[in-house]
């Protein structure tokens, strides 16, 4: 039980002179437990097993910062390319908010970082300071020895989890083997990736000892989202009010099915009453679930009076799936998925560029105007190309730097020169010059066109 009954009023995690107010959660057994240890488990091998896991010879999500490549399983995109990121940076957003809309804040409860981060913390604190009564009770206990070995334990435990988790992090940077090596290194060399690294693990451990579900409540915005997000047909975990009350202690006479044990209190990590209502505190972890069912199966009564249902269902109306805000949703949706499935389609594993050098636009000499561009191509895959670059014929134009083949290795980037020229007297006014690069095996051919600027024509009446 917390220090503070809890109240729609004021925060559970906030005492009432504005200090904090631990929560010590109960343990908790039971259906929802065991499946969110699982997807837990398998949320955190996922997120550590992504940097090891090559897939055409680069990790399966590696952010190669240092060469401004971007590897998304199995497509690489460079900064030409970063356009691209607004479809899954938004595509993600908006998927969550779909999610939200249908299933209330399941990923809060099952998939967020932070919730299977405290999850495991929570284990390593009742491993080194016992249940949640011991551990309220060592709060009030003056500062001794005991104490002392501990908390030191406990927290020197979150550092080293923090720092595990810090260097998977970096990994999706810098890679794994490169990561091995700047370890086996003194941090001057890698100074900044050091710093990085200890400033990451303190910002971790911090959490973990002390900021925890102050971080869903205080900082994350998602938590004021499903306010406007969630409607009376969302998914939520709630309190069936109707069979629960008015509650009293066993075989009181005219009392619902609540005993009013505090259970599904004792286990909740944000210390709130879901018997209130839907509060934006709840992660939807379903720890109240596992509390009152076990104790609904000591006392030989029917499960499900904490349960997932919609405020509809709790009301006693029908549950809508199928609703206005839902179709749109999934319209938007399925939009948004063929805008950027049409749009990674268009991204090949090379990259051209041609830019007019740096200058005057156009050169006048010898009874000739002279163009002069840079070509830049990028070879984006992990093998060695070849390409030809060509200048698609014009009358009277003539061009330098097309003549030799451009070889490439992998992820490799070569910059080159081109010439075009055409005698004055032919020139009459701007047109195109389409440039055609095309791989020595003939799989990839683009072109791009670049005006041929020139002296304004005079024209005579």
């Amino acid at each position: 039980m917390s220090a503070q009954t809890p109240s729609l009023e004021r925060l559970a995690t906030v005492n009432r002179d504005g200090s904090r107010n631990f929560v010590h959660a109960a343990s908790v057994r039971g259906f929802y437990t065991r499946l969110r240890g699982i997807a837990g488990v398998a949320v955190l091998a996922v997120y550590a097993a992504l940097p090891w896991i090559p897939v055409n010879g680069n990790p399966a999500l590696f952010f190669d910062i240092a060469h401004r490549q971007f590897h998304i399983f199995g497509l690489t995109l460079v900064m030409q390319d970063f356009w691209l990121a607004f479809f899954l940076i938004t595509g993600l957003g908006f998927s969550l908010f779909y999610i939200t809309a249908l299933l209330g804040r399941v990923w809060c409860g099952w998939a967020c970082p932070q919730t299977i981060f405290l999850d495991i913390v929570r284990r390593i604190e009742r491993l080194c300071e016992g249940d949640a009564v011991s551990r309220r009770r060592l709060d009030a206990l003056p500062h001794t020895f005991g104490k002392f070995i501990r908390r030191g334990a406990k927290n020197i435990l979150y550092g080293l989890f923090a720092f595990a988790l810090a260097h998977v992090f970096i990994s999706y940077f810098v890679s794994i083997p490169r990561l091995y090596g700047m370890v086996r290194e003194s941090p001057l060399h890698n100074w900044s990736i050091f710093v990085f690294a200890f400033a990451m693990t303190a910002a971790l451990w911090f959490d973990f000892s002390w900021f925890r579900e102050q971080f869903c409540i205080v900082l994350c915005p998602y938590g004021r989202l499903q306010s406007v997000l969630l409607d009376n047909d969302s998914l939520v975990i709630g309190y069936d009010a109707a069979r629960g009350e008015p509650r009293g202690r066993l075989n009181t006479s005219g009392a619902g099915d609540c005993v009013d044990c505090r259970r599904c209190v004792q286990v909740c990590p944000t210390g709130i009453d879901i018997r209130q209502g839907l509060q934006i505190e709840c992660i939807a972890c379903a720890a109240c679930i596992d509390a009152c069912d076990s104790v609904m199966a000591k006392i030989g009564r029917a499960r499900g009076l904490v349960r997932y249902g919609s405020s509809n269902g709790f009301a006693g109306r029908k549950t809508r799936i199928i609703r206005p805000r839902m179709a749109l949703y999934t319209v938007l949706l399925l939009i948004g998925m063929a805008v950027m499935t049409l749009s990674m389609s268009t991204v090949r594993n090379v990259n051209m560029t041609v830019l007019r050098m740096p200058g005057a636009p156009y050169y006048l000499g010898g009874g000739e105007v002279r163009n002069q561009y840079l070509l830049r191509i990028t070879n984006k895959a992990n093998h060695p190309q070849v390409f030809q670059v060509r200048i698609l014929p014009v009358a009277g134009l003539a061009s330098s730097g097309t003549e030799e083949l451009m070889k490439l290795g992998p992820e490799d980037e070569q910059i080159r020169p081109l010439v075009a020229v055409m005698p004055q007297n032919l020139f009459r006014a701007p047109f195109p010059v389409r440039i055609v690069i095309s791989s020595g095996d003939g799989k990839f051919t683009e072109e791009q066109s670049v005006p041929f600027l020139g002296p304004q024509t005079q024209i005579t009446p």
